[in-house]
């Protein structure tokens, strides 16, 4: 429990266990970065709180003592019991005044901590490499370093509270042992025993309850996040309205809601049952106090006074060791919590120490050697000993069915994945010894699925900050991207915000427009590699031709990559690469394959029937 840094042994290596000590500090450090004061507020609260817990059981004691004394004095002085009330009071106003400052400093401040540390999570979210997030062990560890920062109660800031909360009863526990322990060393020992044995059935509980319900629970939040998703996502409404899917999704829903339901149910039989076993220590442990305390009035001839003290001594060490050892039942149900907010935390997503900047040059070629790519849990490749280089300034088309290996080959060119055997190769130099940020910049990518932000769309299209947008670059982008018409119809222009998630005036743009946005992205950013993955698979192809003809001369000399199941659009390319199962089957100008004869020219012959347009046919 107290080692610093182990592997933990379960179903994914990533996770660490660091223990209590180790995450009780990085706790503390995170408190002194984010909100130092803080730690003072919990040195006052736990000073406070402990007086106030065991003021009164002396003070009873001694008010006992002067009302005996007075009562056999022939005169009665009230005096000395007005000051012990008197001075008693305002010790205790003082107690609960600070108590109540220091406790909501302490409450506000933990939730704020907090937040900076959520912070820290959706940073470290967002720079992690494309690659980790198709992987379920990755996203289970994200999902569980979410709910370490979900609440209250939780990882985080629930270490917080079991600090300050731990802070307060060994206070008292050092207070009250002491003084029980000068009356009945063996009242001390047996109160102790009790309270170990209702700890050791309150951690079987926690660990029970984590391995078979909550570490089970992490892939079922997961589907339960991506039903909520799916239900409010106003982009599946029309599927879900025109294919009548409502019943099968409540009913998908209700399943996964069930699969949830059956553990919580198993959780909360668990802690009725430690609830029960608790309530019977308790009985016992007064049993215990009364029977021993009653003893000593009868055999010892012990005051009232003494009695009212060690009874209320005594019950309160027994109840500060219960909550001592409960809390450390807590303590490490939280702390398993941090592990895995820090596991996650050292996931590796920052580049190597020894990468380099992309180095500056008028062109940019690259090369792919012997390059093969496995998916994670995948039995086969889904790219294969592919030898091709792309040169600067070149445009090149990509063909293939679907399932060819073409959106693989744009992934590892873009190094959102880092291939399996081989190495890609950019004026050199293996793409993998480049930092990741700098290498992206090389990149004006365009993809099938056109993601749209609740930004303006100028920021939609310079994908920077408001003080870091050129509102006019982006304007002329939209415009060359044929976007003319639809700015000239919005009141705003390119401010004009889309969705209308954050803003209840935002509009949603067709299909097509999307696809405009996109190109006009691409123009915007102005990188030196052009990458269009299949932007336009849901036009014909006379409109796939026209508009990638009308980008080929928007981009000028740059270098291109068009890729496409089909063949509308690969005549203005100077070279053309034909996958399929995963290989480079075919290499050449369009001329060159239609003359070979092979795989190309029978897919150009098969789709050429459907082109309506005598001139797509003839350019292909």
């Amino acid at each position: 429990m107290l080692k610093q840094k182990q592997k933990k042994k379960d179903d994914n290596p990533l996770h660490t266990e660091y223990g209590i000590i180790s995450n009780s500090i990085y706790i503390l450090r995170k408190i002194r970065q984010y909100y130092p004061l803080l730690l003072l507020f919990m040195s006052v609260g736990i000073i406070a709180n402990s007086m106030m817990q065991y003021l009164w059981s002396f003070i009873g004691k001694f008010v006992i003592d002067i009302v005996q004394t007075q009562a056999n004095t022939p005169e009665k002085e009230i005096r000395p019991l007005l000051y012990l009330v008197t001075v008693t009071t305002l010790i205790e106003l003082v107690c609960m005044l600070l108590n109540t400052i220091s406790g909501n400093k302490i409450w506000y401040n933990m939730i704020n901590v907090r937040m900076h540390v959520i912070t820290e999570r959706v940073d470290k979210s967002l720079s992690m490499n494309y690659q980790m997030l198709e992987q379920p062990k990755i996203l289970d560890m994200h999902q569980k370093a979410s709910t370490a920062t979900g609440g209250n109660d939780n990882g985080v800031e629930g270490l917080m509270h079991s600090i300050h909360d731990f802070g307060i009863q060994l206070m008292l526990m050092l207070v009250t042992v002491i003084a029980v322990a000068a009356l009945d060393l063996r009242l001390i020992l047996i109160l102790a025993a009790l309270s170990v044995l209702q700890f050791l059935f309150f951690r079987y509980t926690v660990k029970k309850d984590r391995k078979k319900v909550w570490d089970k629970l992490a892939p079922t939040w997961r589907k339960i996040n991506y039903m909520n998703q799916l239900t409010q996502n106003f982009s599946y409404a029309k599927d879900i309205h025109l294919f009548h899917m409502k019943h099968w999704l409540t009913g998908k829903h209700h399943d996964i809601l069930m699969e949830k339901q059956e553990k919580m149910l198993y959780s909360r039989n668990l802690w009725i049952y430690n609830s029960i076993f608790a309530h019977g220590i308790s009985m016992l442990s007064q049993a215990c106090v009364y029977g021993i305390l009653i003893f000593c009035v009868i055999d010892k001839d012990m005051s009232i006074g003494n009695f009212t003290l060690f009874l209320g001594l005594s019950t309160t060490f027994s109840s500060a060791l219960t909550q001592f050892l409960n809390s450390m039942g807590s303590f490490k149900e939280r702390s398993m919590q941090v592990d895995d907010f820090r596991s996650f935390m050292d996931l590796k997503t920052e580049d190597a120490p020894d990468c380099i900047p992309v180095p500056k040059a008028e062109k940019y070629t690259f090369e792919f050697k012997d390059v093969s790519f496995q998916y994670e849990g995948s039995e086969g490749y889904a790219l294969k000993h592919l030898n091709l280089t792309f040169e600067a300034g070149k445009k090149l088309a990509v063909v293939g069915l679907n399932g060819a290996g073409k959106t693989t080959f744009i992934k590892l060119l873009l190094r959102l994945y880092d291939v399996t055997e081989g190495m890609i190769l950019l004026n050199g130099t293996d793409i993998r010894k480049f930092k990741r940020d700098e290498y992206y910049k090389l990149f004006s990518p365009v993809f099938q699925n056109v993601e749209i932000f609740a930004f303006p769309m100028s920021e939609n299209v310079s994908m920077k900050r408001p003080d870091d947008t050129d509102r006019s670059l982006a304007e002329t982008c939209l415009i060359q991207a044929g976007m003319k018409e639809k700015l000239d119809s919005l009141p705003e222009g390119a401010d004009t915000q889309l969705l209308k998630i954050l803003h209840d005036n935002g509009i949603d743009l067709s299909g097509g427009e999307k696809q405009k946005l996109a190109l006009a992205r691409a123009l915007y950013k102005d990188a030196p590699v052009i990458v269009l993955d299949e932007p336009t698979a849901a036009l014909d192809a006379l409109a796939e031709y026209n508009l990638y003809m009308n980008f080929n001369d928007m981009i000028g000399n740059k270098s291109a990559i068009y890729i496409s199941h089909r063949l509308s659009s690969t005549r203005f390319c100077d070279s053309i690469a034909m996958f399929k199962d995963g290989e480079m089957i075919e290499y050449g100008t369009h001329d060159e394959l239609l003359n070979a004869g092979g795989a190309y020219a029978e897919m150009f012959e098969i789709q050429a029937q459907y082109y309506k347009d005598e001139e797509v046919v003839n350019v292909g």
